[in-house]
């Protein structure tokens, strides 16, 4: 299903397509094959002082890995994130090894989930990154031990139709929406 953004100026098409569904196609599988260029992106991101702090942490459907991994996202998100292909979770460095603070850490993690997902976009696959889960879990079930931690969880597949979600499909359906630039973007000064 597409659903490209009503953007207010041209944008690369890249962007106006890449969207964040829910619905993901439980027949289709991706292999490590599939998901390299995805990591590939995230691999060239910008980082501050290129600290490079994002590590992704990931399990293929089927693989016991991945029930650990979605157990740790929370119930709602449980629901539709065992029909994607991929599970994974990006988890970010919090000091370099001279011990200073990686203030910059998420910022960075979150760029290179940005480039991952563009890649994705491109490549044909859906992926919706998420926030509802236990860190602690993550950290248990993937094993993430030293000055780690996780981000961001992140859905991978093909996408799927939309009325596997029940009563969900509706949202699924909506159009997306975003502030006006003029509400974020500032010139100069911070609006009064």
């Amino acid at each position: 299903m597409r659903k490209p953004a009503d953007a207010a100026v041209p944008i690369l098409d890249v962007i106006a397509e890449r969207w964040s569904p829910r619905a993901f196609d439980p027949e289709r599988t991706m292999s490590e094959a599939d998901l390299a260029p995805l990591f590939e992106a995230a691999r060239w991101a910008p980082s501050s002082s290129n600290s490079q702090p994002w590590r992704f942490v990931y399990a293929l459907r089927g693989e016991p890995a991945f029930g650990a991994l979605l157990d740790a996202a929370v119930p709602g998100n449980q629901a539709w994130v065992k029909r994607a292909s991929v599970l994974a979770y990006s988890v970010a460095r919090l000091h370099s090894d001279s011990g200073r603070a990686l203030w910059h850490n998420r910022h960075d993690t979150g760029m290179a989930l940005g480039y991952l997902l563009l890649q994705a976009t491109a490549n044909g696959f859906a992926v919706h990154p998420f926030g509802g889960f236990d860190s602690d879990k993550v950290i248990a079930a993937a094993g993430i031990t030293g000055d780690f931690e996780p981000v961001a969880g992140i859905a991978i597949g093909y996408p799927g139709d939309p009325a596997l979600l029940g009563e969900g499909a509706a949202r699924e359906m909506e159009p997306r929406q975003r502030r006006a630039v003029a509400d974020f973007a500032f010139h100069g000064r911070w609006p009064l």
